[in-house]
């Protein structure tokens, strides 16, 4: 364990939500709500989704107090379930929670800077950013929250420019525009697709369970960091979700049906307009460090789950690590898998992350569940008991949760049911294949 001088306190942990938080999702999301919804609407849908957003928080808050140990749902189902979920929870983390988003947050980034005249294929972009940030995450603790902080600050500085800029020079009178698509009373079945994806663009709250030792005082510093990074973003989303519907038509919006193929998000349309290329170029420059920064705190907090499970002789001794130092085989393991994504699957990774999502929404809803097994079913187990507050936000948590994966199943391209079937047998096998070898070299 690092000593106490170097370990993280609620600022970089708050710093590891935020960023882990802010992509590309909310420069572009309105564009697509802006054809069926009106600007009321577009606004309500993110209100409700941070709403539940908090709820999450909250709720793995309490489950965080309980169990102020790293690994994530790893630890936390292990401890609070079935060591099997715990087990199931850490090679989904492995494989699908932190590579695969580090992959697709390294392509866009590479796609960016190609937009701003940088003659590498985004894939190769990708790859050396990837390679640089498992290089100096595997140093020490005390660089890892350096490079961290100061990703964050930069990112903080960029977003500020774009708010100042879009609040400023922008308008400031109640949007008059309705949506072409516009059906007759509340549009609920728009409203309800939207929110799936407004959840998403939330998602990335818990990124600090992940790396609870690495805390000062990790009952109390992580729950912190969860609930004040997620109550910044959400703030700082309806002000930028405010500045798209004051200052951009359902016409202009569609330009986020070729986000694909131009990277140009409604920050770059308002931005140009406002303040003419400068303001372009600045927010692809904004978008790659928000990019970067993200792909940072996930290889930061990624590699933890893999160490925990490395000490509980579910993987090589060697993912570990060494008392006081960066699980550093565990941090490469996690770069080779993502450098793997990078190039294999450049063209359909952003397909195969919603199928990922959904996986990783089963096992958050997982754990805000265990609450109530503590509450009601383990009366004699050590700790603080979950308050009301906590199993509210717990029941609006997994009640959300659950709606997403009934959308999940009936939306994406992929048979999601296949891709959860295929990961828990996989699991499965290998879970008691571990078992086994350990009773036999016992």
């Amino acid at each position: 364990m690092s000593s106490a001088a170097a370990k993280l306190g609620v600022r970089s942990g708050v710093g590891i939500v935020v960023s882990n938080m802010i992509g590309a999702g909310v420069f572009i999301s309105a564009g697509f709500m802006a054809q069926d919804m009106g600007p009321g609407t577009v606004l309500l849908c993110w209100i409700v989704g941070a709403v539940i957003a908090l709820a999450g928080a909250r709720a793995y808050a309490a489950v965080a107090e309980l169990v102020p140990r790293s690994g994530g749902e790893y630890r936390y189902l292990s401890e609070l379930l079935h060591p099997f979920l715990g087990y199931l929870a850490g090679w989904g983390s492995l494989l699908l929670g932190f590579s695969a988003p580090i992959a697709v947050a390294g392509l866009a980034a590479g796609a960016f800077a190609q937009k701003l005249g940088l003659p590498l294929a985004p894939w190769k972009v990708g790859a050396l950013v990837i390679v640089l940030l498992a290089a100096l995450h595997s140093l020490n603790l005390r660089s890892s929250k350096v490079l961290q902080n100061t990703l964050v600050g930069a990112n903080a500085l960029l977003l500020a420019l774009f708010v100042g800029v879009g609040l400023f020079f922008g308008k400031h009178e109640w949007p008059t525009w309705t949506p072409p698509h516009a059906s007759g009373g509340f549009p609920l079945s728009a409203f309800m697709g939207s929110l799936f994806f407004v959840a998403f663009a939330f998602s990335g709250w818990n990124a600090v369970v992940y790396a609870a030792e690495d805390f000062r005082e990790p009952r109390r510093s992580v729950p912190r960091s969860m609930l004040i990074g997620c109550s910044l973003v959400a703030v700082l989303y309806l002000v930028v979700n405010w500045i798209f519907v004051a200052n951009i038509t359902p016409d202009q919006a569609t330009v986020v049906f070729q986000y694909d193929q131009q990277r140009v998000t409604l920050g770059h349309l308002i931005t140009k307009s406002l303040i003419g290329d400068s303001g372009a170029a600045g927010m692809s420059i904004l978008t790659i460090v928000a990019f970067a920064s993200a792909m940072s705190a996930m290889t930061f907090a990624g590699p933890r789950t893999y160490a925990a499970m490395a000490k509980d002789g579910f993987l090589p001794r060697l993912f570990a690590g060494r008392e006081g130092r960066p699980p550093v085989a565990a941090v490469w393991l996690q770069a080779l898998i993502a450098l793997f994504f990078t190039y294999y699957y450049q063209d359909n990774l952003s397909a195969v992350m919603g199928n990922v999502g959904a996986i990783l929404t089963l096992f958050a809803a997982l754990t805000t569940a265990s609450l109530f097994k503590v509450r009601f079913f383990s009366p004699k187990r050590p700790g603080p008991r979950p308050g009301a507050l906590a199993l509210a936000a717990a029941s609006v948590h997994v009640l959300f949760s659950a709606w997403m994966l009934y959308f999940g199943v009936r939306h994406t391209e992929t048979n999601l049911l296949v891709w959860v079937g295929a990961v828990a047998v996989a699991a499965f096998a290998a879970y008691w294949g571990t078992l086994r070898w350990r009773r036999a070299v016992a």
